[in-house]
């Protein structure tokens, strides 16, 4: 799994001009999915996402978590993530899972980010056309790949 965390002021997903997502302070999160993630890179990831401290303390460092913060995550599923270029101009996306892995793969991963959270989180729509409007926070943006956890 290939996350983009964006640290936000706010983001929504809207779907036929209709806004699906909306959240105030917390984290965009895009995720593509492959055919080599497992459960265990669900719960390592989910993990990380929500103890990954890339809020301001009192001091601006730094210091605090989204759980530590009582911000919100909107997670979108994103597999343009795994394109690959080392060919042409034309991107391949062949690296990324096909919806009847992606899926169950992409609402197992909402579910434990949730459970994780101790909250709601709130999503886009796997493969719809999804517009995503977001205020970056910072701008502080970090990309996490359980492929390479070392």
């Amino acid at each position: 799994m290939r996350v983009v965390i964006q640290r936000v002021k706010y983001a929504s997903v809207t779907i036929n001009g209709k806004v699906k997502s909306a959240i105030k302070n917390g984290m965009m999160v895009l995720v593509g999915i492959e055919d080599a993630d497992t459960d265990a890179d669900i719960d390592w990831l989910s993990k990380k996402l929500v103890n990954i401290r890339i809020f301001d303390d009192e001091n601006g460092v730094m210091n605090k978590s989204v759980i530590d913060t009582g911000g919100d995550i909107l997670i979108v599923s994103q597999f343009t993530l795994h394109a690959s270029t080392k060919k042409g101009n034309r991107p391949s996306y062949i690296k990324a899972s096909k919806p009847d892995f992606a899926i169950p793969m992409y609402e197992k991963f909402c579910s434990r980010v949730a459970e994780d959270l101790g909250k709601e989180i709130y999503t886009g729509e796997f493969g719809a056309d999804m517009k995503c409007e977001l205020l970056n926070d910072g701008p502080v943006t970090i990309i996490i790949d359980t492929q390479n956890k070392e």
